[in-house]
C-alpha cells in the first residue's frame, strides 16, 4: 500500500495547491458548468480563504513526495466542521489514497462534519457514502440543499456525520 502524507499546508505550498485547485475546478466544471475566466483560471475564493481565514485549514496530500490532493476544511471553531473542498488527482483515484486522506483529515478535527457533493457525480456519491459509513457506521444522514446563489444548478447533496476522536488515520 502506497504511503501518503496529509499535512497542514504552509504559504510555501500555496503554488502547489493553486495548481491542484485548477485541476479540481476543471474536474468540477463537468458538474457545475463553470468555465475558466479569460486568463484560464477559475474562481479561487475557497483557496484564498483556506490560507487567510483563521477558521479554515488547507491540507496538502502527498504520496512518495508527489502532490496528489488537497482538502480545505472550514468552520474549525464552529459546531460543525465542513469539508469545503476535497480533491485527488486522477492518477491515484481508485487506489484508496482518497479514502485514507479523508480519514486523516477528519481525525485531526473530531466531532460533527458535513460534506457536499453533486448527485450527478456518480463517483462522488459512492465515495462520500462510503466515507460516512466507515467513519460513523449507520449514524450519518444525507439531505439535498439548494446551492446558494445558483438557482440554475440542481441542489447539492450534503452528508453529515460525527467523527469520533479515534478515527482511522
Amino acid at each position: 500500500m502506497t504511503d501518503i502524507s496529509v499535512r497542514l499546508a504552509e504559504q510555501a505550498d500555496r503554488p502547489t495547491l493553486e495548481r491542484l485547485w485548477l485541476m479540481f475546478q476543471h474536474d468540477m466544471s463537468e458538474f457545475s458548468g463553470v468555465l475558466p475566466r479569460p486568463d484560464g483560471t477559475f474562481r479561487s475564493d475557497r483557496l484564498h480563504a483556506a490560507f487567510t481565514q483563521a477558521d479554515w485549514a488547507p491540507y496538502l496530500v502527498t504520496s512518495d513526495e508527489c502532490p496528489v490532493g488537497l482538502a480545505f476544511v472550514r468552520s474549525l471553531t464552529g459546531p460543525t466542521r465542513v469539508l469545503s473542498s476535497f480533491f485527488v488527482v486522477r492518477g491515484v483515484r481508485g487506489t484508496g489514497i482518497g479514502l485514507r486522506a479523508v480519514h486523516k483529515v477528519v481525525a485531526k478535527h473530531p466531532g460533527p462534519w458535513e460534506v457536499a457533493f453533486q448527485e450527478g457525480n456518480d463517483a462522488a456519491v459512492g465515495f462520500w457514502r462510503r466515507v460516512a459509513s466507515e467513519i460513523a457506521g449507520d449514524t450519518w444522514t444525507e439531505e439535498r440543499r439548494a446551492v446558494p446563489g445558483r438557482p440554475d444548478l440542481p441542489p447539492d447533496t450534503w452528508i453529515s456525520f460525527t467523527a469520533p476522536a479515534t478515527t482511522r488515520d
